[in-house]
């Protein structure tokens, strides 16, 4: 039988603020970013002191394999990142040196954005030669991952229900990203802030589907919201609204407690520690309003086994793959 194992890959962070630069030419693909656009990335990690995102990420990725030991699948787990140490391309050759066949092989961004995700699959597709990989396109409908983002919210508004006396509503988020990537040419002409979902591309509409399952589940909260955070400094539009102008409109109707949920992050890093915990709730504050967010993810044992779900089932496939005649 081939050997097997699992690949999740993420973002990526730097470990410390003096590699801000090297981190963001990858972003950015090596384009030159303004010095003002660096040195604002840099006073936000000096603010939150460091990203846990990596060592997070690898964290997960021992919870996933457990799980899957657990169900008496022999696959180790490997992490690789996309824009920072560990880098996808020295992973996948490092597998490929262990033995390693087949993989079954996930990112960590739940919601497909063929643009940004496809980074991801090709960086992997480059290095793979002989391995074998399925490659899960996007979860954001997966039941144990609204699961696990709707054990975190539940806790976090009984709680505040109980120092307030009334349930709380919920503002969930998603990172924005460029309308350039998710539409089609056709559909962005003229329309510089459009609402998502009428392009070609399923990100946007896959990241309020994920908030629509949440929310199912914690019928208790009395209304939500649903924005786009994060909005990047690169050229042209993105897709909103912004959480900004859905902060304003959310006071305007008096609310004065509220939840910030992102469902489209799987753990700490300075879009949550920075982004939500320091601006937004600035931002709230300036407008009336208590501003509050649930646990991250992070360890959840609920997102453990909805990962090792995707995993088993890609290991499954690649292994029909190999019966004759039936191809993956």
């Amino acid at each position: 039988m081939p050997k097997q194992a699992v690949l999740l890959l993420a973002h990526g962070t730097p470990e410390t603020v003096e590699e801000i630069p090297e981190y963001l030419r990858n972003v950015v693909s090596g384009r030159p970013l303004p010095e003002h656009v660096i040195e604002e990335i840099k006073h936000r990690y000096a603010l939150i002191g460091r990203s846990p995102l990596t060592e997070i990420t690898l964290e997960q990725g021992r919870l996933v394999e457990s799980e899957l030991a657990g169900e008496g699948i022999d696959a180790p787990v490997y992490v690789g990142m996309r824009n920072w140490k560990p880098y996808i391309p020295d992973v996948v050759r490092r597998m490929r040196a262990d033995g390693v066949e087949q993989a079954a092989v996930i990112c960590l961004a739940p919601q497909n954005s063929r643009t940004s995700v496809g980074l991801y699959k090709r960086a992997v597709q480059a290095e793979a030669a002989s391995l074998k990989i399925d490659f899960t396109e996007g979860w954001a409908l997966d039941p144990l991952l609204a699961d696990a983002f709707a054990e975190r919210l539940r806790a976090a508004e009984e709680r505040l229900r109980s120092e307030t006396g009334a349930p709380v509503p919920v503002l969930f988020t998603a990172h924005s990203v460029p309308c350039r990537t998710v539409q089609a040419p056709a559909a962005s002409e003229g329309r510089p802030k459009p609402w998502p979902g009428e392009g070609a591309d399923p990100y946007a509409q896959e990241a309020k589907r994920t908030a629509e399952l949440v929310a199912e589940r914690v019928p208790d909260i009395p209304k939500w919201w649903f924005a786009f955070q994060s909005q990047g400094a690169s050229g042209g539009p993105w897709i909103g609204p912004t959480v900004e102008e859905t902060l304003t409109g959310i006071a305007a109707e008096g609310v004065r407690v509220l939840l910030l949920q992102p469902i489209g992050f799987l753990c700490d890093h300075v879009e949550i520690l920075y982004d939500v915990d320091i601006a937004f709730r600035k931002y709230a504050a300036g407008l009336g309003i208590r501003l509050e967010r649930p646990e991250s993810l992070n360890g959840s044992p609920t997102l453990a086994r909805s990962i090792a779900g995707l995993a088993k089932r890609g290991l499954a496939r690649l292994q029909e793959s190999e019966i004759p005649g039936r191809t993956n």
